[in-house]
């Protein structure tokens, strides 16, 4: 695909700069949507967001949808034709692509080189913004902070250097940038292993020494990706610490830097806690993936209930637990059978997919409001 990100009229993704920079400090949150399932949620999505004058990010991380097909069964290039089909349908021309998570694990050169790789496919396919998470290199025999993240900070220079190398060929200026410190989930006996206000602030301003300069900061503030449960059952998404959020956003703005905080984790976070207690305006970005997942298999359960029970059946014998109970092991587990039964779920009754359309356009609308992004595309400046 040839890039054309300022050229609204074909639909094409914006540069997920302009949107970042639009919203930033506005007392809003950008709504970013993890689709693992295309269609009717894509454009369930795109259209809540034209019909609102929303903006709204597309992503989509490295473990889903890489150069193998990831676990969704769609590599950069068939994933973004498909966002960018949906967009065309719907008209919306304020969204962008956002490639999440481009894990970076040890900070080889042969896993530099590979990922530098999966980027090249995901700018050439029209990917707009991108997720450096280089978090899980840290140094924990390091004396200082510095030293402890000095891999990371490594690692995410030279990938954040060659996005830029890559996108300056498209003329793409101004493409969304967020890097994380702190990986995401992490525990230890005591719990949650959360990012301190010194570890951002040294990461960000080393960064900036660098020429880097992050639109949003993902960090580790008590949230977990995907579905959660206790004892079995799904429970909701409460841990996320809130206060450290802030003081974090905080420290940031005080030391004059320009990066916001991007969380990750929202799946299960009741709409009343995110409206009433997300700061909004220190959060920038929020991710919201395994919700849309959810959406699939609720509807597949009731409408393709033969293509359900085969997709359910195999998911509890590969990853079959007698620790855990049948709902956590498909939870959980699930995702992997979105690559497994790709061409069947492609092909699911037209009917179900307007069903998956309309939910999906109901619930965004639904996080607009508690993200307290809705209407906000007057912000951006499309010419």
């Amino acid at each position: 695909m040839n890039q054309n990100n300022n050229n609204t009229n074909t639909n094409n993704p914006l540069p997920g700069g302009i949107i970042l920079d639009a919203i930033k400090d506005k007392n809003a949150i950008i709504m970013a949507t993890n689709i693992r399932f295309i269609p009717g949620i894509a454009k369930g999505i795109l259209q809540a967001a034209k019909d609102t004058d929303t903006p709204v990010m597309i992503e989509i991380a490295r473990s889903e949808c890489n150069l193998e097909g990831g676990y969704i069964g769609h590599t950069p290039k068939t994933f973004a034709e498909n966002i960018i089909n949906a967009a065309k349908e719907t008209k919306n021309t304020k969204w962008a692509l956002h490639a999440d998570h481009i894990g970076i694990k040890y900070g080889t050169k042969e896993e530099i080189e590979e990922t530098k790789k999966l980027i090249k496919a995901q700018i050439d396919a029209g990917f707009t913004s991108f997720a450096i998470d280089a978090s899980h290199i840290f140094n924990f025999n390091g004396k200082t902070v510095i030293e402890e993240l000095e891999g990371n900070i490594k690692a995410t220079k030279e990938i954040a250097d060659y996005i830029k190398n890559e996108c300056d060929k498209y003329g793409l200026k101004n493409f969304g940038l967020e890097v994380e410190v702190g990986e995401i989930g992490r525990k230890d006996n005591n719990g949650f292993i959360v990012t301190s206000v010194t570890e951002s602030v040294t990461y960000i301003k080393e960064l900036n020494k660098l020429n880097v300069y992050p639109h949003t900061l993902a960090i580790s503030n008590g949230s977990t990706h995907g579905n959660i449960y206790t004892n079995g059952n799904i429970s909701n998404q409460i841990s996320i610490d809130i206060p450290q959020t802030k003081k974090i956003a905080e420290a940031l703005k005080s030391e004059g830097f320009n990066t916001r905080i991007a969380q990750h984790g929202i799946t299960g976070t009741p709409l009343k806690f995110i409206k009433s207690l997300f700061p909004k305006g220190d959060i920038l970005k929020g991710n919201v993936g395994t919700h849309w997942q959810n959406i699939l298999f609720e509807i597949l359960e009731k409408n393709e209930t033969e293509l359900y029970n085969k997709i359910h059946n195999w998911v509890l014998e590969k990853y079959a637990d007698k620790e855990k109970t049948n709902e956590e092991i498909f939870g959980k587990n699930a995702k992997f059978a979105l690559k497994e039964f790709f061409e069947e779920l492609q092909n699911i009754d037209e009917k179900t997919i307007n069903i998956l359309e309309e939910k999906a356009y109901n619930d965004a609308v639904m996080f607009f409001k508690a993200f307290g992004c809705l209407g906000t595309g007057s912000y951006i400046n499309t010419n």
